[in-house]
């Protein structure tokens, strides 16, 4: 049909009302492209405008507007605007900024619709020069005074990491929206500035601004960040103000920035207020739970998300099997995997590093190294996490073998690939493998060593018995000695009875610490484990005149899905009587074998017949008779213990998996400790 016969209105009426109304298959629009093309519409740039924008915004296929572009003989500024915009929308960066030259090829000038989407390409590119360029364009054509085109600019600079620039083409702007807020404060919060982005809402505020959902939310990231929870507060109640009480994002991120900011009984409140929760809102919470040491919250949690039929979501799984893996449910961590396909694990690193990290820390090594032969790109973190594990479960010279591979692959270690190794020579007592790592951190790497790095060599340093080289090396830090570091001399100390040395830790301890119970009762026991049952006791009565209490040992097991908690002397558990009378049975056969209590690990002056009594009833033997009660003989045992097993429990584990001829798999807070045939992974150095 010609466009220029009678029936033409009729037939440009008819593709315009289909075009408007839209359509709900890509093949319904092949077909209108079909009708324009028969009725001879295909060069009408009104209608393939129209055309271009369906295809791009409501289809997402830039390949097929690419062809209708191309068949185009005389596009003009329209056609190239909706181009670019369309293929930014798409995430076709370079895509966008070639029409865009070849735009300028065709003679065309850039206008105030062009310029936010061509430096949007700019900034996700990080193409500094072409940005540049364009803020040249964006002057000459008059347009630096346009809000949004000066907005783009702001976004820009900010992206190419240019603050100072950004700031001041933002002061420029005459007649600032929310908009152009929200872009400068997205620029500080991205390079790390957090308290200057928090400032910056504060100042939009006194210029009379209303913020959208979207600046709260980048805003309370900004307090999330630096745990700014008074701030975080204030903004909550001015959202309650501004009558965004039930917006469902910002809601979230007051979730999040609660539990960031540990305050998880006011980020439980909020989340339990929400009139409307998506899985993010969920996830949210369920993160914060297992990053708080929470995780049997946040497995209760999860199981009520699943409870509302939500498929769980990145995060909310990386929170489930980070709770997992500190309890060691390893059931509970497996059965949530099968709520995702396994290739969104191998696809995705932070998913992959989650399911690695659980397996390792259930003592399923084996389990952690197939996921991580899986996983397609293998980056930094991923290489730390195995290196992690196999440290953890004593398999130093594989940890050794993957630095070997970073390196390989031409990855630059950091510092927790350090920490792993450092981690791994700790386990296994290599003293001149952890000096060698530790030197070359600095020496080789130019790498700058942190106080969880100078911890690892007291720790190594001690464990040896080289105290006064610990001793000196804490000297010779470059920042403060923190708890930690000198703990980690005070258990040196215990491990070896220096008992002058551990006063003078302790005294260091007691000054950082003084309400830390843990200082006075690693004291008390290296003076009991010497006999010295008055000074224990006086450090015991500084304790009870304090009111401190000691931090209480558990254990867990899980069996069948469900975790189990244990006690010193626990009676709590439904078959408590049957765990003792197993638990008896068991010392019964242990001693008919030969076994003695060893009671010096009961740092009391009571009589010998009672210490025996304490040591049998440890929360890890609690939980070992109920394992062995609840599981099949085929079944391995595996038990999660807060604070580091003693050697009584330590001899009872060999035997018993001897005599029983059962692997059991235990975790304390410095390791793993695989039993079988009544020897331990560790070779009885922990």
């Amino acid at each position: 049909m010609n466009p220029t016969s009678s029936a033409a209105p009729k037939a440009l009426l008819e593709l315009k009302t289909a075009l408007f109304h839209g359509f709900k298959s890509f093949n319904q629009l092949k077909h209108i492209h079909a009708r324009l093309i028969r009725t001879g519409f295909e060069q009408n740039n009104y209608l393939l405008n129209l055309l271009l924008k369906y295809i791009l915004n409501n289809f997402n296929n830039p390949n097929y507007a690419k062809l209708v572009f191309n068949q185009t003989q005389e596009p003009n500024i329209f056609l190239y605007n909706t181009m670019i915009r369309g293929l930014v929308s798409n995430d076709c960066f370079h895509q966008s900024v070639e029409f865009f030259k070849l735009m300028r090829k065709d003679g065309f000038l850039p206008n105030n619709f062009t310029f936010p989407f061509l430096l949007k390409s700019c900034a996700r590119l990080v193409d500094f020069e072409l940005g540049v360029k364009a803020h040249t364009l964006v002057v000459k054509g008059g347009f630096d005074c346009d809000v949004f085109v000066k907005t783009g600019l702001v976004c820009f600079y900010a992206r190419c990491g240019f603050l100072d620039d950004a700031h001041n083409v933002f002061d420029d702007i005459p007649e600032k929206n929310v908009v152009s807020w929200t872009a400068i404060m997205t620029g500080y919060i991205d390079f790390g500035k957090f308290r200057e982005a928090i400032e910056l809402f504060r100042r939009s505020l006194e210029m009379g601004l209303s913020p959208d959902s979207f600046t709260l939310v980048r805003v309370l990231s900004a307090c999330s960040c630096v745990g700014d929870v008074s701030s975080g507060e204030w903004i909550h109640r001015y959202a309650a103000e501004m009558g965004m009480g039930r917006n469902v994002f910002v809601n979230t991120a007051l979730v999040d920035m609660y539990a960031k900011c540990g305050n998880l009984a006011r980020a439980r409140e909020v989340f339990d207020e929400m009139v409307e929760k998506d899985v993010v809102s969920w996830s949210a919470m369920i993160q914060g739970y297992a990053a708080n040491g929470l995780p049997k919250e946040a497995l209760e949690l999860f199981h009520k998300m699943q409870g509302e039929n939500l498929r769980p979501d990145c995060y909310s799984m990386v929170g489930v099997l980070s709770a997992s893996a500190k309890l060691g449910a390893l059931e509970v961590g497996e059965s949530a995997t099968r709520l995702m396909e396994m290739d969104e694990f191998f696809s995705n690193a932070v998913l992959g590093t989650a399911l690695i990290d659980m397996y390792a820390k259930c003592g399923r090594m084996f389990s952690a190294w197939e996921i991580f032969k899986q996983v397609k790109v293998k980056d930094r973190v991923i290489w730390n996490a195995v290196i992690s594990g196999l440290a953890m479960h004593g398999h130093v010279k594989s940890a050794f073998c993957c630095f070997g591979q970073v390196e390989k692959h031409g990855m630059k270690p950091d510092g927790n690939t350090f920490m792993g190794l450092l981690c791994a020579c700790t386990h296994a007592g290599l003293v001149d493998d952890g000096r060698k790592y530790f030197r070359s951190m600095t020496h080789l790497y130019s790498l700058e060593r942190n106080i969880e790095h100078y911890g690892c060599m007291v720790d190594l340093l001690g464990r040896a018995g080289l105290l006064d080289e610990a001793h000196s090396l804490i000297e010779s830090m470059p920042m403060k000695a923190n708890a930690i570091i000198w703990g980690a001399l005070l258990s040196g100390c215990r491990l070896h009875r220096d008992t002058k040395l551990a006063e003078h830790v302790l005294k260091q301890l007691i000054e950082l610490e003084p309400w830390n119970s843990g200082n006075y009762v690693l004291l008390s026991n290296i003076y009991a484990s010497n006999n010295k049952w008055d000074d224990s006791e006086k450090i015991r009565s500084t304790m009870n005149e304090r009111r401190m209490q000691k931090i209480p040992a558990y254990s867990w097991i899980e069996i069948d899905g469900i975790v189990h908690e244990f006690l010193v002397g626990d009676t709590y558990h439904p078959i408590s009587d049957k765990i003792y009378d197993k638990l008896s049975e068991l010392s019964k056969e242990l001693r008919e074998a030969g076994y003695v209590p060893k009671t010096e690990y009961v740092l009391f002056d009571i009589e010998e017949e009672e210490k025996e009594h304490f040591v049998g009833c440890h929360s890890e033997k609690l939980a070992l008779a109920f394992g062995l009660l609840s599981t099949k003989a085929s079944d391995v045992i595996r038990i999660i213990k807060n604070l580091r097993i003693c050697g009584d429990c330590h001899t009872f584990f060999k035997l018993i998996s001897k005599i029983t001829e059962r692997e059991i798999i235990l975790r304390d807070n410095n390791r793993f400790h695989c039993f079988t045939k009544g020897s331990c992974s560790c070779g009885d150095y922990w």
